[in-house]
């Protein structure tokens, strides 16, 4: 693999969803080196008045534009790739902005994904439901390639209680075997993994991509946080058919207790032994360092969200 190279001809990137969660970090991803020179501009898209501070040293090579359902097409001038980070809360105004583009000039189409592949799953669920409808429509789009990006957990966002690590208490609970493989990807690593894949001609760009920053057990993860200071953690198991049968009997919007069983299932297993992995296609040669569960480790002393209050289990 080599290093990324610049296309003859770069093109007009529009970020929508840029001041979210994970879309500040796509943002930032694209503004940084070694990507903004992929992109002959770089355009933040925004339904707040304000406009965003992502990079300071970088300020002045993007620009801002505010968009809503009224005005998509013309927020979208001149655009040949268009990233969409828009949260869950936003699906009616994501379904009128792919609704928008045949009208305009977008020729690559990163639908706000990001997370768990819910393609496997074998379930409803409300929130997956949608983001099935949105692709649905996106594939029908002409001349426009839709590369949907799986990225396991946010690392940042997993290592708490609603996932069954209770970091305060030392005590794990696996919902099936402790060892199963999970994958997590830092917020930084998904929008790295954006930006490079947007880099890529249209032609080199895949349709499905899986990437995982770190792949570790219920198991190896405790090992981890107890080297960094966490002291004993007591990992148990419980029936993986018992909990996934309870927390599917009814549908719900709310994704954490689907996963914990989707781990257990490992079907968040982004690697070549799981889903696939597509981490030597973003990062060739090791253009960045992902950033692991012992990165994570090392800031919190091996207690990630230890001051997090959450509700005992009833």
């Amino acid at each position: 693999m080599t290093s990324i190279t610049p296309t003859a001809s770069r093109p007009v990137v529009a970020i929508a969803g840029a001041t979210g969660h994970l879309g500040r970090h796509v943002a930032s991803a694209f503004l940084s080196p070694p990507f903004r020179d992929h992109f002959s501009e770089i355009i933040i898209l925004s339904r707040q008045d304000s406009s965003l501070s992502l990079v300071p040293e970088v300020n002045g090579k993007y620009t801002t534009r505010k968009y809503d359902e009224d005005n998509l097409v013309d927020a979208l001038r001149d655009v040949q790739v268009l990233v969409n980070t828009v949260g869950p809360s936003g699906h009616s105004f994501k379904e009128k902005l792919v609704q928008a583009l045949p009208h305009t000039k977008v020729q690559v189409y990163f639908p706000s994904e990001f997370g768990v592949d819910h393609y496997v799953h074998d379930f409803s669920h409300l929130e997956w439901d949608q983001k099935k409808k949105h692709f649905a429509l996106a594939q029908r789009l002409p001349n426009v390639k839709t590369c949907r990006i799986f990225c396991g957990l946010f690392l940042e966002d997993s290592i708490g209680p609603w996932f069954g690590f209770d970091t305060k208490n030392g005590k794990y609970e696996s919902v099936g075997s402790r060892h199963t493989p999970i994958s997590f990807t830092s917020l930084d690593d998904v929008g790295k993994t954006v930006a490079s894949l947007a880099a890529l001609p249209k032609e080199k760009i895949p349709e499905i991509v899986h990437v995982g920053g770190d792949t570790r057990s219920f198991a190896e993860t405790a090992e981890i946080m107890q080297a960094a200071g966490a002291g004993p953690i007591q990992v148990t198991e419980i029936s993986l058919q018992n909990y996934k049968e309870e927390a599917t009997a009814t549908t719900s919007w709310d994704p954490a207790k689907y996963l914990r069983f989707l781990m257990g299932e490992g079907k968040i297993n982004h690697t070549t032994d799981g889903l696939g992995s597509e981490n030597e296609l973003v990062n060739p040669d090791g253009l960045w360092t992902w950033t692991s569960l012992v990165d994570l480790a090392a800031e919190s002393n091996g207690r990630p969200w230890k001051e997090f209050a959450w509700p005992s289990e009833q």
